[in-house]
């Protein structure tokens, strides 16, 4: 088992999380699977310190507002081909002269 741990640079701060950093963190089954959602993790601009760890990771609830999801939960976040990932527009076409 592994998990993708990250700071939810949005959420952190307010709501729930005041006077907190937001971590989320995303299960996965294999070190192939962890890579995938770090991959959209790092997509996201609100992300920030993402990482893959293969022990359960633990936050301390004074400093941190922990929320753990599950595949079922944010099956996006599992898929390859980075659904998060800005396109760019325009450019690379024939220009009308």
């Amino acid at each position: 088992m592994y998990y993708v741990v990250m700071t939810d640079k949005f959420m952190s701060g307010g709501g729930r999380s005041k006077g907190k950093i937001n971590k989320l963190i995303l299960p996965c089954a294999t070190y192939e699977e962890a890579i995938v959602v770090a991959q959209n993790a790092k997509d996201r601009p609100e992300m920030k310190y993402i990482n893959i760890a293969s022990k359960k990771p633990y936050y301390s609830p004074n400093r941190y507002m922990v929320s753990w999801h599950e595949r079922g939960d944010y099956r996006t976040w599992y898929r390859t081909d980075r659904p998060f990932k800005k396109q760019k527009v325009g450019g690379g076409g024939v220009r009308a002269t």
